[in-house]
């Protein structure tokens, strides 16, 4: 019986600590990169969104991505998770980013935590009130994303132009200062 106690916590150590490192990897803990694994001038692949706010901007509950760049602005695309400490840290930032530029660009933060283990859609609509974050937000059905986009840490942030080139990617948190600099960046070439 000692043998079987000592296998089960040795067994719940390694399974906390496997799970710790998952969700650090999916967090992307520290500072965030220019990933140069995305060439500039991809395309941005098209998806479905649900949008959990934002309907007056967008003009639809329901729409792809192709919709949203055909509204003719520049889109910085966050990808994010409702259990993400380092997208709570952004949120912030992005908001004042918004309020600062949402006539010259569309910002646009897409919940991927039901694929990435970190929240619920609930968990995501939850963070977005308790921050009183206001820029169009939703998720997507499509779990494929998140391999499409090769996604590997959160927060990720895609500045993409109105034709749907992807101009530029970052893994990690990002702050307003670089924010600014990558939305201004994005609207000289847009």
């Amino acid at each position: 019986m000692e043998s079987i106690l000592k296998f089960r916590s040795k067994f719940t150590l390694l399974g906390i600590v496997v799970i710790g490192a998952l969700l650090l990897a999916a967090c992307g803990g520290g500072d965030g990169v220019n990933d140069s694994n995305q060439p500039s001038g991809d395309l941005a692949q098209d998806f479905s969104i649900v949008v959990y706010q934002g309907e007056d901007v967008l003009g639809a509950s329901n729409l792809s991505l192709n919709q949203m760049l055909a509204l003719g602005k520049p889109v910085v695309l966050n990808f994010w998770a409702g259990l993400c400490p380092p997208c709570r840290a952004e949120m912030p930032d992005l908001q004042r980013v918004h309020d600062r530029f949402s006539d010259r660009i569309l910002l646009f933060g897409l919940d991927v935590g039901p694929f990435v283990l970190l929240g619920t859609q609930e968990d995501g609509k939850e963070l977005l009130d308790e921050l009183e974050i206001t820029y169009p937000a939703g998720t997507t059905e499509d779990a494929n994303v998140v391999q499409a986009y090769e996604i590997r840490g959160m927060p990720s942030t895609f500045f993409i132009k109105p034709n749907g080139e992807i101009q530029k990617k970052w893994t990690g948190l990002l702050n307003e200062s670089k924010l600014v600099e990558l939305v201004e960046d994005l609207i000289a070439v847009s």
